[in-house]
């Protein structure tokens, strides 16, 4: 693109390769751009609550996912569309932030595209448009800090932490047994969580799955998991008080890093090599035992002869063990990761009361166990299920529940999920639209409009009717006043959302809105697209 002057001084701009361009300007463009946003909107509108719909995904290599996380689908969905794009990346920002409530963030955009449309074509101009929602956006925000109710938990009293982690799991395809699953993440979040600085590493909790068995069998470990076993069959299967060795160098004779040759020509020299490197895995081995160790984790691999020698001196080891996994094996063991043989000395040993070994069903598959350690500040969460499928579903499941108590430590605050809290909101932002006199009033209650979308799009997934039962709860809210109603999609009988137990933390609510906001902004201030034309 250029820009040049004519004889009057006039600028006008120069495309180059005009033909082979395309271009929207004005309406036209903030159309095209509002309705490609809404269509993402519309694929994840019925995957939003405990009723939704999951979503297959094939990718191109033949791998199937099946998931109900927003975030997942989108990234699994390939997107050309430049505005789809900036969907996809609100999804996964939320993702990031807060983990879970990636489905309702892009469900609510989408409502504030479709609404800004109908304003557009009246004429208002966007910048108004967008205007009016940022200061919709902070009423709703100041109101969501006014019912959001805080509630204390401590390390005996889990249940608060547990009902909200299990909200979040009954949208999920584990449902069925979400009470188990929402008590292992609370006490996987509690065991690495530092409660004075409110600060969680979710780095240190592992989650690993098999394939086998039933999901009532996924199991909190106190320790680490490592899918290796014994390099030795004939290696003890259970070691207690286990004192580990945990080495990055591999129990080889040393290569030099130079181009080498050794001429042997006699037999003599070929014996004195033997004996030479036969002594070097002798000292190897020897230094183990000698600091005490009575088991050793390695990075790399060992050859036979190493493999022999340790059987014979009693020493279990285990090989090929990943660099992420030495790191956790080292923080729950309190033990420190050993470059070079010459550096072991016991008190760089990691201690573990129990390490074994355990095969699952008839497969032959072998897992490590490393259990009362001496830090237990590194756990695993091992998950087991009837497909590939189902784990990973269960995993993405696990660490939208382990976010949400991370969430929940950080900031203790709550509101009551099934679309209450944005009734509320919305019932606060039309209340206030009429403060202002100018033209963002439209916006403001156009922003009011859309927040009904999430308990509207919840009851129609639940199958109810979607105006009638929406109509019904914001009524029964400002008739009593009380911000807990909402959709009920379980069909327990009771709208009070308190007595259900439905909770959503206030920090996840909070960023929704605002992230669905600053897109929807940034949608409507596009005004011109130049694009390649396709051939």
């Amino acid at each position: 693109m250029a820009l040049a002057f004519d004889e009057f001084g006039r600028p006008f701009i120069i495309l180059k390769e005009q033909e082979q361009k395309s271009r929207l300007r004005g309406l036209d463009a903030q159309k095209a751009n509002i309705s490609a946003g809404k269509a993402v909107a519309r694929i994840l509108r019925t995957s939003l609550g405990p009723k939704g719909m999951d979503k297959m995904l094939q990718s191109p290599d033949g791998d199937v996912i099946i998931t109900n996380d927003g975030a997942t689908i989108l990234e699994q969905m390939d997107v050309d569309n430049q505005i789809a794009k900036l969907m996809v990346e609100l999804s996964r920002s939320q993702d990031y932030e807060i983990g879970d409530g990636t489905t309702g963030v892009v469900v609510m955009a989408g409502a504030l595209l479709e609404q800004a449309e109908r304003l557009l074509e009246r004429g208002i101009h966007p910048i108004r448009v967008a205007e009016g929602y940022e200061m919709a956006s902070r009423i709703a925000v100041d109101h969501l800090e006014n019912i959001a109710k805080k509630f204390e938990f401590g390390p005996t009293d889990l249940e608060p932490l547990i009902q909200t982690c299990m909200t979040t799991l009954s949208s999920k395809i584990v449902n069925r047994c979400k009470r188990s699953l929402a008590e292992i993440a609370v006490k996987a979040v509690l065991a690495v969580a530092d409660l004075e600085r409110k600060d969680v590493n979710l780095d240190l909790i592992k989650v690993e799955g098999k394939v086998g068995g039933k999901l009532e069998d996924t199991e909190l470990i106190y320790g680490i998991v490592v899918d290796k076993d014994m390099s030795h069959p004939q290696m003890p299967k259970r070691i207690e008080d286990a004192k580990i060795a945990i080495l990055t160098c591999p129990f080889e004779p040393p290569k030099p890093k130079t181009k080498h040759k050794v001429d042997i020509d006699t037999v003599e020299k070929f014996q004195t090599l033997r004996k030479q490197e036969q002594q070097y895995f002798d000292d190897m081995v020897q230094k183990c035992k000698d600091v005490g160790a009575t088991l050793v984790i390695c990075q790399w691999g060992f050859d036979d002869e190493a493999n022999h020698l340790l059987m014979h001196r009693n020493l279990p080891a285990v090989r090929w063990v990943g660099g992420v996994e030495l790191e956790l094996i080292a923080i729950a063991t309190g033990g420190r990761i050993v470059p070079r043989f010459q550096e072991l000395s016991p008190e760089k040993l990691g201690k573990a009361g129990l390490v074994r070994e355990k095969s699952f069903g008839t497969t032959k598959d072998r897992m490590l166990y490393i259990e009362h350690c001496a830090n237990s500040r590194a756990v695993t969460i091992f998950t087991r299920g009837g497909n590939k499928m189902i784990i990973e579903e269960t995993k993405r499941s696990l660490h939208d529940a382990l976010c949400v108590a991370r969430n929940l430590i950080r900031n203790n605050s709550i509101v009551y999920g099934g679309g209450s809290a944005e009734i509320s909101c919305s019932i606060a932002v039309e209340a206030a639209a009429d403060r202002y006199p100018g033209v963002e009033q439209y916006a403001i209650r156009a922003f009011g409009d859309a927040l009904e979308a999430i308990p509207m799009a919840l009851a129609e997934n639940s199958g109810l009717q979607p105006i009638e039962t929406l109509s019904a709860v914001k009524s029964q809210q400002i008739k009593d006043n009380n911000p807990n109603f909402g959709i009920d999609c379980n069909d327990v009988g009771t709208n009070d959302m308190r007595e259900q137990n439905v909770f959503e933390t206030l920090i996840g609510k909070q960023q929704q809105i605002l992230l669905a906001t600053q897109v929807v902004k940034m949608i409507l201030k596009i005004d011109d697209v130049i694009s390649p034309s396709e051939f």
